[in-house]
């Protein structure tokens, strides 16, 4: 989703009550509205809506028979609304579906975080800062900024459509930590006012900075010298890859937990001491360039030099490129993405003092978190390294920078931009596949309390028949501006809904947790339309920033792509990912689409006025 507006001054909407015992961030929490469970009706009529573009006449048939039977008075989706209806209503839970969707789509999960889950920013050169300590240093000085206010509580919350939406997940953002168990991971959070201190791992080895100290946070000339003494002191051989145990698939890692811990008993402070740093910085031994090796830096590393737990590292390679990953569990992209173009806005547009030369006499050196590493512990560190390879090669990226336009010239075509480049990716998967097949697009419900993400179902029979309508020649351009326009409303409608609370999927999943041990699944869940039209060949969601190069992720299903794209004033990024099934053919296809698109439409555009 794009980045939600902030404003420092707000006209409170009706039914809002602002609350400043809580602070600024959280002034508005009690107020924001609880996630509304929609009526049976609406919700299997928008679901059938979906399935039209996708399915045969036969296939519809027996989808609608399946969905009758669940809405009929005495059918089963009665019953099961009744109980969420219920658990919507329970005051002790303040979002029917918030611990339900941690804990199936994250925390249960057992694949890799990393690249399953793990979603990266890949920032804009820092010209004046090439030197990769003077680059850290700027980076944690910013970043240190934003925890502060996060901290404090002052930091402003969001607004979407001039509504304050949830600032809840920000407790998670730093002095937090995934924690991998059987049979479901948990978080963990940690006092920030006793860890004031980062950790920085360079070649495997693992330090704590402390980035305040009596009382005084370190300026970027005290954190500068702290990273040229990280480089000084692991410049010998690499250590062994602890972190690469986290890059596991969960279980492994869980086993592979317990065996670091009764290794030896310094080990279970050794990883406190990483879950509780405030965040990680990544000192890469690599120097990426373009902009596809930057996404792999950024995405994966070599698998080692990580901590792929923690939701925040900032990573920087020796050649001064910098970028972030993060871990998704608590958190979605919104925040961070949020904290990374603040960081970077910080520092681009000189509204941070990086120029104090004082460096402090008494300042700790960086401390050492030693592991020890018996053969079994090295055991599992060579396999998961193994592993890691493993998946990562079955792995494509690629990374279309579309240069012709962007968000400047969409609006001339008096288009939302999200939905403008939602179009290009059903009309470049047409062009590959000859077809358009479930696309998930990410649509945020942050304006409910504890709110995190519905699905944005993007076919629709509107896209189908212009993406159809592209491919025929006999067609007039007047008619296919008509039908893109068509596709342009259904997209947006759905869209408007979902982040309303109003989709399709979220609702279904609902209802279907609320089934008893042992009750027949009912026809809907059985019919295979439910499984096809929720298998994303698709799964996508923008973030744009002006201060990135470059945002991304792993696709969903193995049939499927992951495309992130970034909509920026003059330029489009797609970063497109596949199980090796043509992630640069897929990426021809954006750049072929985006320019048909801009052709087709240019003619709409009224000509200037001649001055007279």
């Amino acid at each position: 989703m794009a980045p939600a507006s902030r404003r420092s001054n707000s006209s409170l909407p009706a039914g809002y009550v602002e609350d400043k015992s809580k602070g600024p961030m959280l002034r508005f929490q009690e107020s924001l509205p609880r996630l509304p469970v929609p009526t049976l009706e609406e919700t299997t009529a928008r679901y059938l809506k979906t399935l039209r573009p996708l399915l045969t006449p036969a296939e519809l048939e027996a989808s609608t028979k399946a969905v009758e039977e669940f809405v009929a008075p005495n059918g089963p989706g009665r019953k099961l609304q009744e109980k969420l209806i219920a658990r919507r209503e329970n005051p002790k839970i303040k979002n029917w579906l918030y611990e339900w969707w941690n804990d199936a789509a994250y925390l249960s999960y057992r694949d890799p975080v990393v690249p399953y889950v793990s979603y990266f920013y890949s920032h804009r050169d820092d010209r004046r800062r090439r030197d990769p300590a003077k680059r850290a240093a700027a980076i944690t000085r910013a970043a240190l900024e934003f925890k502060k206010q996060v901290d404090s509580g002052t930091l402003e919350p969001e607004y979407m459509k001039k509504l304050p939406i949830c600032m809840d997940s920000y407790k998670w953002m730093f002095n937090a930590s995934r924690v991998a168990a059987k049979p479901v991971d948990f978080p963990v959070k940690f006092d920030p006012s006793e860890h004031k201190y980062i950790v920085v791992i360079r070649k495997n080895q693992f330090f704590k900075v402390a980035h305040e100290v009596g009382g005084k946070q370190l300026n970027a000339s005290e954190l500068e010298q702290a990273f040229r003494r990280v480089y000084e002191l692991a410049s010998a051989q690499r250590a062994p890859a602890v972190g690469a145990l986290t890059s596991e698939n969960r279980d492994i890692w869980t086993d592979a937990r317990a065996t670091l811990l009764a290794a030896d008993s310094g080990n279970a402070k050794a990883l406190e001491a990483i879950e509780a740093a405030s965040f990680v910085v990544c000192l890469d031994d690599a120097a990426p360039v373009t902009l596809e090796e930057r996404a792999h830096a950024y995405w994966h590393g070599d698998g080692q030099n990580r901590w792929f737990d923690k939701p925040l590292q900032f990573i920087i390679n020796d050649n001064g490129t910098s970028g972030f990953m993060g871990e998704h569990s608590m958190m979605d992209g919104t925040p961070t993405h949020r904290l990374n173009d603040y960081v970077n806005d910080l520092i681009f547009n000189n509204k941070i003092d990086l120029s104090d030369p004082t460096v402090r006499s008494n300042l700790p050196e960086p401390q050492a978190i030693k592991f020890a590493v018996t053969k079994e512990v090295q055991a599992e560190i060579d396999r998961a390294i193994k592993d890691f390879n493993t998946v990562i090669g079955q792995h494509e990226l690629a990374v279309q920078a579309y240069q012709g336009y962007g968000k400047g010239l969409i609006k001339k075509f008096r288009c939302s931009p999200d939905a403008y480049v939602q179009m290009i990716i059903q009309l470049a998967y047409f062009k590959m596949y000859g077809k358009n097949r479930p696309t998930y697009e990410s649509a945020a419900t942050r304006r409910f309390q504890q709110g995190r993400t519905e699905t944005c179902r993007s076919v629709s029979e509107a896209s189908m028949a212009w993406c159809k309508a592209m491919a025929d020649p006999s067609l007039d351009d007047k008619t296919t501006v008509e039908l893109f326009r068509k596709a342009i409303d259904s997209h947006l409608e759905y869209i408007s809904a979902a982040s309303d609370g109003k989709g399709v999927d979220r609702h279904l999943f609902g209802l279907k947790r609320l089934l008893e041990p042992g009750q027949e699944l009912p026809a809907i869940y059985k019919d295979p339309a439910f499984g096809y039209s929720s298998s994303w060949y698709l799964s996508t969601s923008q973030l744009s920033s002006e201060f990135f190069n470059g945002y991304g992720w792993s696709q969903v299903i193995d049939d499927g792509f992951g495309i992130a794209y970034m909509i920026n004033e003059n330029s489009i990024n797609f970063n497109i990912v596949s199980k090796g099934l043509g992630s640069q053919k897929m990426s021809y296809y954006l750049n072929e689409a985006a320019s048909e698109m801009r052709d087709l439409l240019v003619p709409t555009l009224e000509a200037p006025k001649a001055k007279l």
